[in-house]
This record gives C-alpha cells, sequence and structure tokens, in this order.
C-alpha cells in the first residue's frame, strides 16, 4: 500500500481534480458538446490545478503514473483496440442492411413493427458493442418506415434507444462491459452468463411495454427509403457467436475478440460485402486511413485517452485518502448489510453516471475505488459486483438528454422526420425509456429477494484476475 498522499485543504484538496473534472464535463454536456474527445481538455485541466494543491508535487507526479499504468486499465484499453476493429467490421460487412431487410420486409405494422425494431435494435447493439453507432445506424430508416406503417412515433423512436441500451449493457464487445468485469477483475465468462437473466429479463419488460404501446399510428404508403438492404448481412452475426461462445467456454476476452475478429473478416470477404484491400492497403497518400482496422482502432482512440486520464484522476482520491473516508462513512453510517451494499453500489454508479455524457468514464471512476472494495468486505463475487454496477450505468444515463447517446439519437429522430416531413417526438420522451426503468425495476428486485446474487467463492478474486 503506497503511503497517503498529502493535499493542501485536506479533502477538498484531494478532491479538487475531481471536482474541475464533473465541472468540465457538466458544463459541456449541457451545452451539447459532450464527448470522449471534448473531455480531455478537462481531465488535463484538472490534473494540472491538482498539482498546486498537493504538498509533495513529485509524489502527486508519481501517482498519476500509477493510475495511467494501473493493469486494469491496460487489459481495457487491449479489449478496447480489438473491440473497435471488431465493431468496424460487423457495419463494413453487411449488418445493418441484413437488420434493415428484417426490420422492412416482414409485412409487420403498428406495435408489431416497433418490436421489431426493438429486435433489430438489439441484435445491432450486441453485435457492434456501440449504443451511439446503433442509433446513428438505424434511425434514419427504420424510425420514418414504423412512423409509415402505423406505429406509435414516440415508442417507435424510443424501441431504437432501448435496443442500443440493451446492447451497451450486455455484449462483450461493449466498453461498459469490458470496464465493468476487468474493474471487478470478473472473468467475462461470469459476467456474460450471470448478467443475461438481468438483462433479457428487463428486455422482456420492455417488449411487453412497446407491445401494448407501439401502436396507434395510421398505415400510409411507405416512401422509397435510400438504404441498401440485404439479408446476407445477418450472416455477420455469426462473429458476434464466436465472440460469445469463446467468452463463455473461458478464453480469455482478448482472444474471444481475435477470433471474433478473423470470423468477421472472413465473413465480410466471403459475401462480398468487404475487399482484401478494406481491411489494409497502402494509402493513396500520407493522412489516408489504411483500411477498416486502422479506421477501428481510430474510433476508440478518444475513448480509451479520456479513460487512462480518468484512471490517473481516481488514482488522486484513492491515494489522498478520499474513497476510502467515503467507504468507511457508508459502511458507519449507511451499509451494514449485503442488500445494503449492492443499494450502494447501484446509487453511487448512477450518481457518477448523471454528469458524465460517456458511461464508461463513470464506471472507471466508482468501479476500482468505491465499489471493488465495498462488494469485497460483504463477500460479494466479482461477476455480481459488475452486473449491479453495468446494469445501473445503463438505466438513467440512456433517460438523460445531455448524454452523448441520447443526444445523438434524438439529432438522427429530428433530422430524418424533417427528411420526410413526418412528426417527431420530443427529446423529453427519452426520461420514459423502457428499457431504462424495467432494468432498474429488475435491479431493484434482485437486490431485495436475492436473485441472481453471487458470493464470492475461496480463491475467486484471484483466479478471476489470473484468467481475465
Amino acid at each position: 500500500m503506497e503511503k497517503e498522499l498529502k493535499m493542501r485543504g485536506g479533502i477538498w484538496g484531494g478532491l479538487t481534480p475531481l471536482l474541475i473534472l464533473v465541472i468540465g464535463l457538466v458544463w459541456l454536456s449541457v451545452a451539447e458538446r459532450g464527448g470522449t474527445k471534448p473531455f480531455w481538455a478537462c481531465a488535463w485541466v484538472a490534473l494540472c490545478v491538482g498539482i498546486f494543491f498537493a504538498r509533495e508535487p513529485t509524489e502527486y507526479c508519481k501517482a498519476l503514473m500509477r493510475g495511467i499504468g494501473d493493469k486494469t486499465g491496460i487489459v481495457i484499453v487491449t479489449a478496447w483496440l480489438f473491440a473497435g476493429v471488431f465493431g468496424e467490421l460487423m457495419k463494413a460487412g453487411g449488418l445493418v442492411e441484413g437488420l434493415l431487410w428484417m426490420g422492412t420486409t416482414t409485412g409487420a405494422t403498428g406495435a408489431i413493427f416497433v418490436l421489431l425494431v426493438f429486435f433489430a435494435a438489439m441484435l445491432f447493439s450486441m453485435g457492434t458493442g456501440t449504443s451511439t453507432g446503433t442509433c446513428i445506424a438505424l434511425t434514419p430508416v427504420l424510425y420514418p418506415a414504423g412512423y409509415f406503417l402505423g406505429a406509435d412515433p414516440a415508442m417507435l423512436a424510443l424501441a431504437i434507444l432501448s435496443g442500443a441500451a440493451f446492447g451497451d449493457n450486455l455484449a462483450p464487445v461493449s466498453d461498459t462491459t469490458i470496464v465493468s468485469a476487468y474493474t471487478q477483475g470478473a472473468t467475462m465468462r461470469d459476467v456474460v452468463r450471470t448478467r443475461f437473466p438481468l438483462s433479457i429479463t428487463a428486455a422482456a419488460g420492455a417488449a411487453v411495454i412497446f407491445y401494448f404501446f407501439g401502436g396507434g399510428g395510421t398505415v400510409a404508403t411507405l416512401p422509397e427509403m435510400q438504404a441498401s438492404i440485404n439479408p446476407i448481412g445477418l450472416s455477420m452475426l455469426l462473429a458476434l457467436v464466436v465472440v460469445v461462445v469463446a467468452a463463455l467456454i473461458g478464453r480469455h476476452i482478448i482472444e474471444a475478440l481475435i477470433y471474433g475478429n478473423i470470423t468477421a473478416a472472413v465473413l465480410g470477404v466471403v459475401t462480398g460485402k468487404v475487399d482484401l484491400s478494406r481491411l489494409f492497403h497502402i494509402p493513396e497518400k500520407r493522412g489516408i486511413s489504411t483500411g477498416l482496422i486502422e479506421d477501428g482502432i481510430q474510433s476508440v482512440v478518444g475513448a480509451i485517452i479520456f479513460a487512462i486520464l480518468i484512471l490517473a484522476v481516481t488514482q488522486v482520491l484513492v491515494e489522498s485518502g478520499i474513497m476510502r473516508r467515503i467507504l468507511e462513512y457508508a459502511e458507519r453510517a449507511v451499509v451494514r448489510t449485503v442488500r445494503q451494499a449492492e443499494a450502494f453500489i447501484v446509487g453511487v454508479t448512477i450518481v457518477a453516471s448523471i454528469p458524465i455524457s460517456a458511461n464508461a468514464p463513470a464506471e472507471l471512476l466508482v468501479g476500482p475505488s468505491l465499489v471493488r472494495p465495498m462488494g469485497q468486505k460483504f463477500g460479494l463475487a466479482p461477476a455480481r459486483r459488475a452486473n449491479l454496477m453495468d446494469c445501473a450505468v445503463c438505466t438513467l444515463f440512456f433517460t438523460l438528454p445531455w448524454h452523448i447517446c441520447v443526444a445523438t439519437w434524438y439529432s438522427q429522430v429530428y433530422n430524418v422526420a424533417q427528411q420526410y416531413n413526418i412528426s417527431a417526438p420530443s427529446v423529453s420522451v427519452a426520461l420514459i425509456n423502457p428499457y431504462s426503468w424495467t432494468l432498474l425495476a429488475v435491479l431493484a428486485i434482485s437486490i431485495y429477494t436475492g436473485w441472481n446474487r453471487k458470493m464470492a467463492a475461496p480463491g475467486e478474486e484471484e483466479a478471476g484476475e489470473a484468467v481475465g
């Protein structure tokens, strides 16, 4: 254990970097300019200001480096690199086209079509691991199609957002899944296997809501959609199956992602959707992309750098003793039972996610420093801690308009409504996102009844860290 980092001003001096970071994040988010890259500057300023509160600046700098070099962070960064490429390969292989085909050629109308949209968004977000990308890819076609097929506009739009949240919550390639697993020392196998009942129960509840409230519109002539629709793209889901199966049989997440990347690349080439030159080629001039591999890595660079900076800020909080004091207060005044410990984990994660417009950084902020020690004290299994945290960060997060995914989703809905001269619901409908609220209800039931709760077995912490 490193000696405590002494800060001028005591607890307030130690909190200064975090306060500056949060103020910057809220400012950018409220101004609708949030995102992982814009957040870099906030974290940089926070770290720079913090040094003037350190009684020993050299020790402060060493603390920052320990945070940046954290072994859990390295695993997360590596997994994100392969997950980013995987998502690009899935999109290039025609997954969007396959799901659009499924959604628009079934002959379904009204609430049934809304259910299909929800299912399509679930599959796409599971396959690519990106909630924002799901909204960008599917909204331009599925929203106007559903509108003209008699769907309720608000429920139709929410079906896309809910499906995006589902994948962000459960997909092995999702940034939140990766962060939740590795900040808690859990294996991906245990995380996916034990989270599935929670996520699918919430999805079933959301599906019931979409079924009863998704219709009521008027069926009209479907306009010509400017989109490529091809069922062959559904074959790309095989690559997702490879990743999930590999993770479930105990392979390391990096290994599982490599197998998934290779499968996606082969499927793309075999189906004719991806030329070998698109995977990698020598560009015509400097500065142009070398292909899908570079594009995939580039897509996660913003998140990776912000995560590294978050780890540095968090390390200051840990070494200055602030997180220890918070835990001690919680244990003394609030948390005395396993049920209360789980409620604490969910509550602190939700609170951390409210001001930050990207949810994986919120997990990084509280996962290692608050969630893990609290869960360990009460004997919760690593996978249980990871599941509580990941489910929590996918509840209210997907209802608040200043969060990047919600803002992107509504922007797509509004733009496509303008394009087809149809109505768009208010952004406030995000506040009733069915999946977010059914997932929160499932969490509450799980905590109260103990359903899906798993206690740590002897030596499980060490085994989880070794396997990854």
